[in-house]
């Protein structure tokens, strides 16, 4: 029997805001997709590259390619990959999978064969879907892995004839984008062009699988950040339930644009988590239109794809907040009905909130997630008028407790473990039972392996990943607070905190920062550190860098910096 947690949180709810939301007992996310495809055929589902596409569009292509999956007798939750960016093509590629039956593994094409290879061979894939640009790096390791069947998608695919021909024409020949590669073709292997692959498919008919809550709808792999990188087991009902708690927590939002679709940016890249639920799927429940961003580090071609749109919702990370409030030009984009800007992945930066308040006149909605939770767990209040440096309140029908090392639950205000229960939580980690055991708690609780506190409000505060606390003399000091604070200053662009040995200490801390001004000297930040922080807590070594290392979804990479 789970036990019951108080919930000092909901007294903190907005009007008219569920506590408890109704996951319906067959829900699966088959049926989430092929609802919205009826009911919003006529709408646009994306706009890339300024090519509309339709609902209709997406409908009939996934099923088709669903079809033609379906002929090459995979089992029903056979692992299909998909490795691509913010195309059109993906979100044809992931309804086709999940509505044949199978299960979709997301996979970052920018991985090195070596973390390619890990990949496909964990999740055990027997077929990818993959960008032309990224089919050498396949080639190099396909020998070591299950996969059995390859499809080639390019650019152009979807973008109309002559669009689509010249785009392929400049990413392959003039940019040069497209390394040669060569897919072997034996031991039963096939290489199909992806729109010969729908063309096919269109001269089939999709088999409705025999899809339900329990079945397994995506293998979302963790970025490796506590060891080897894991794939998080989410089924439909997990996904289903965290689109619906969404949905109930911005409806107030949401409901201020009337019947109005809704135009989102999906800039963040759909095979993480935050975009493949924040951006397409909850998307596809509420009829939204993504702008996709294939490139969002080409910040020009980025801002010149958002000029034609009245956008509404906004969800990014704190790297990209802070690229574009920048960037002179984004400041001359029309963000009069911009209702939600949500802000996750990654601590935002109250330097970072104020200057996106500032320019768009929408302040960061801050949530807190992970892949293992489908992702959102917590979210601040949709009509806060401004930065609270908080992660906020948790959602409908979501536990969240702060446990110490021996897993009881920590006084108010005391810092400890976030541990979180709720329908979005994953199963497990494939095929790892003992890490699933280690990070599940006997009354139902995922262990986040991320330091928090909460108030008495109900809200809640990261103070930071656990292995991630710098430890100078006994005392505990976390990054996130050293960052937020050291990025107010204003010839600060950007900076990290990391521990390094002290003889005399244990630990002493060091501060990466990348200037904003470029007279910003040692002794300026060593003054206002002093003047901000208690003796302890203060950088004793400075490093100026041109950037930080980050991944593709933005995040610095502490781990790298500390080498």
């Amino acid at each position: 029997m789970l036990q019951a947690v108080a919930k000092p949180w909901l007294k903190s709810y907005p009007a008219g805001v569920a506590h408890e939301i109704d996951v319906p007992r067959d829900a699966s996310l088959v049926d989430l997709l092929e609802q919205s495809f009826r009911k919003f055929a006529n709408r646009d589902a994306a706009c890339c590259m300024d090519q509309r596409i339709k609902c209709r569009t997406i409908d009939d292509m996934s099923s088709a390619l669903g079809a033609w999956l379906q002929t090459k007798g995979f089992a029903k939750g056979t692992r299909i990959a998909l490795m691509m960016p913010n195309l059109p093509q993906y979100m044809v590629a992931i309804a086709a999978v999940l509505r044949a039956g199978y299960t979709v593994v997301n996979v970052n094409p920018l991985y090195t064969a070596r973390e390619l290879e890990y990949q496909l061979a964990d999740s055990g894939a027997e077929a990818i879907i993959v960008l032309e640009n990224f089919a050498k790096t396949l080639e190099d390791v396909i020998d070591k892995t299950p996969v059995r069947h390859v499809v080639i998608a390019s650019m152009g695919d979807m973008l109309g004839f002559w669009k689509g021909q010249l785009v392929n024409f400049v990413v392959r020949h003039v940019r040069k984008l497209v390394p040669p590669f060569s897919l072997p073709l034996d031991e039963g292997r096939t290489v199909t062009r992806f729109n010969m692959a729908v063309a096919d498919g269109t001269r089939m008919s999709l088999r409705r699988a025999d899809v339900g809550p329990d079945d397994v709808a995506f293998l979302q792999y963790t970025g490796g950040t506590t060891g080897v990188s894991k794939g998080a087991t989410l089924l439909h009902r997990n996904v289903v339930a965290n689109i619906i708690q969404s949905e109930e927590w911005f409806r107030p939002m949401l409901d201020k644009l009337g019947d109005k679709q809704i135009t989102a940016v999906c800039a963040l890249p759909l095979y993480h988590i935050f975009a493949l639920t924040a951006c397409y799927l909850f998307g596809a429940r509420r009829g939204m239109m993504n702008i996709l961003i294939p490139n969002p580090r080409d910040i020009p071609n980025f801002i010149k794809a958002l000029r034609s749109h009245r956008i509404h919702m906004f969800p990014a990370v704190n790297t990209l907040f802070n690229a574009l409030a920048n960037e002179p030009d984004f400041g001359r984009i029309d963000f009069s009905e911009l209702v939600i800007s949500n802000g996750g992945g990654m601590a935002v930066q109250q330097a970072t909130a104020a200057k996106w308040l500032k320019i768009t006149g929408c302040p960061v909605i801050e949530g807190y997630g992970l892949s293992e939770t489908s992702p959102a767990a917590t979210v601040n209040r949709p009509d806060l008028t401004e930065f609270s440096g908080t992660i906020g309140l948790p959602l409908p029908s979501t536990d969240i407790s702060i446990r110490d090392d021996d897993g009881r639950e920590v006084s108010m205000g005391e810092p400890g473990e976030i541990c979180i229960r709720g329908p979005q939580v994953m199963a497990g980690y494939w095929n790892r039972p003992d890490e699933t055991a280690k990070c599940m708690t006997a009354d139902g609780f995922f262990k986040s392996g991320d330091v928090g506190v909460m108030d008495e409000r109900g809200y809640f505060r990261i103070v930071d990943r656990k292995k991630d606390m710098i430890l100078v003399s006994g005392f505990n000091v976390y990054p996130n607070e050293l960052e937020q604070v050291i990025n107010l200053h204003p010839g600060v662009l950007e900076c990290a905190a990391i521990g390094v040995a002290d003889a005399n200490s244990g630990e002493a801390v060091k501060l990466f920062v990348v200037r904003k001004d470029p007279a910003l000297a040692e002794e300026d930040l060593s003054k206002y550190c002093k003047e901000n922080f208690t003796a302890y807590k203060r950088p004793k070594y400075i490093e100026f860098r041109d950037d930080l290392p980050k991944s593709n979804v933005g995040k610095i990479l502490r781990r790298e910096l500390r080498g």
